[in-house]
């Protein structure tokens, strides 16, 4: 099975066990957003408990960050550099991130609108960024000797920002872990002793101790679910011991929402809305989740569209960054996300308190949300001139604005030799600043005096209409 079918599965999974100080932190409705409490416009069901965070949040950073950091390649260097184990292992020996500080991470995520943060906690190869029991594969066996995922969850306790935690159920160095050579799997090690059900014990256990040592979590992520396991009583331990965390789809069970990723999954790519929930992730790098010294980065364009694509349908997204050996995130990297926090601040209004509303115009690369009697039209596809025409409206807005600048929009109602054989004039949007704002998406905000299904009225006897504002 390729990667790509490997995405489009489904499953999840959970447990926790001892106590620092963060293990006291706990939130509750203030992870509910000021004005969104209670609001109901979209047709995914809401899960009616402390998981509904989710909905509101919306926009969150993704992080991978682990041993690979060291050779600075890829996230998965043991199996794609084909390195032997007993070599990678080593790399633990080198693991001291002196400049890793968790605040400076969320004064990035804060700057750039992200509302939440996921982490890799133990990534394919096995290594742990917190004080396990389970193993001494982990941080606290290295130089640095300090535990990651709890300096993180203290910091994110302190500024009331949901946590979430990524782990990945194929293990490369757990011995018990039945490597067998399939996708993302080490062929057979001579030192392994594969037992399926020894393993799960082990998973159930580090599980435990996530959800029980870090104060309230909220979110599990699994990912890699080689074997295609199915026990559903992991993510009900993930839910006892932590109520308001939402589980992806990549575990024992259908979970609580899907995880498209990258540009991989064209069928959620291109539909027009969703009825589960749905967490979209993209790293910034073309190549690697984790540190690469010489990644390639997608453009503005690529990610602020993807982001709007998923965003504008009441998805979720998340971004990912993969920080260096010592701790930082890239120059590079930060700049991506600021830029993109810009963008979205300006254009953050057509994303809550609306509904996806693909009813009213079908335009290909068009998308469309809406609130009373305001419409936001998001140019999702790079307009290929300097006007649009929004088919089938017909009626003139009030009042049309830009949100990526704040400036008017030029609009008019009147018929194009385009129109003739229906002789019907239709909404156009002229003179938008297409060329100018090429790496970004622009979104539309279209004011009417009406409601908004009177803003197309039945053909009009006249032709040749021209109405502007």
């Amino acid at each position: 099975m390729n990667r790509r079918e490997i995405l489009k599965s489904t499953a999840a999974i959970a447990m926790a066990s001892s106590i620092p100080n963060w293990a006291g932190a706990s939130v509750g409705s203030e992870f509910l957003l000021p004005g969104l409490k209670g609001e109901k416009l979209s047709a995914i069901p809401r899960f009616g408990d402390g998981r509904d965070w989710f909905f509101e949040r919306r926009y969150g950073m993704f992080v991978h960050w682990g041993l690979y950091s060291i050779p600075r390649w890829h996230e998965q260097h043991q199996w794609r550099a084909r390195v032997p184990r007993a070599e990678y292992v080593k790399l633990a020996g080198q693991w001291n991130p002196k400049k890793f500080n968790p605040e400076e991470w969320l004064d990035l995520m804060e700057e750039s609108g992200m509302k939440y943060i996921t982490i890799t906690t133990k990534h394919h190869d096995g290594f742990c960024l917190w004080d396990t029991k389970q193993t001494g594969f982990n941080t606290m066996n290295t130089p640095y000797k300090k535990d990651v995922i709890g300096m993180l969850a203290d910091a994110c306790h302190k500024r009331k920002m949901p946590l979430c935690l990524y782990y990945s159920i194929a293990d490369w160095n757990q011995p018990n872990y039945p490597n067998q050579g399939r996708h993302h799997e080490l062929p057979p090690q001579p030192q392994d002793a594969p037992d399926w059900d020894k393993y799960m014990l082990f998973l159930k256990e580090q599980v435990r101790e996530l959800c029980s040592n870090y104060g309230e979590i909220h979110g599990f992520w699994w990912d890699m679910n080689v074997p295609k396991f199915s026990d559903p009583t992991v993510n009900a331990m993930i839910r006892k011991l932590q109520p308001r965390a939402v589980i992806n789809n990549r575990g024992f069970d259908d979970g609580d929402f899907g995880t498209p990723e990258r540009d991989f999954d064209n069928a959620a790519a291109e539909a027009k809305g969703f009825d589960k929930p749905v967490e979209a992730c993209q790293s910034v790098g073309m190549e690697s989740w984790g540190y690469k010294k010489d990644e390639d980065y997608y453009t503005n364009r690529h990610l602020t569209a993807s982001i709007d694509s998923y965003l504008a349908r009441d998805a979720n997204y998340l971004l990912n960054v993969g920080p260096t050996g010592e701790g930082l995130i890239p120059a590079e990297s930060a700049s991506i996300l600021k830029k993109i926090g810009n963008w979205k601040s300006s254009v953050n209004e057509s994303f809550h308190l609306v509904k996806s509303d693909h009813e009213i115009m079908n335009i290909p690369g068009i998308l469309v949300t809406s609130r009373d009697q305001t419409l936001y039209v998001h140019l999702n596809r790079a307009p290929s001139g300097n006007g649009v025409k929004l088919k089938p409206v017909n009626i003139l807005p009030v009042k049309a604005t830009l949100l990526n600048d704040g400036k008017p929009i030029d609009c008019v109602v009147n018929l194009c030799p385009s129109d003739h054989a229906s002789q019907q004039p239709y909404l156009r949007l002229r003179n938008l600043p297409s060329a100018e704002m090429a790496d970004t998406v622009m979104v539309a905000k279209l004011e009417f005096d009406k409601p908004l299904d009177q803003i197309i009225q039945a053909k009009r006897t006249e032709t040749n209409v021209e109405l502007t504002k």
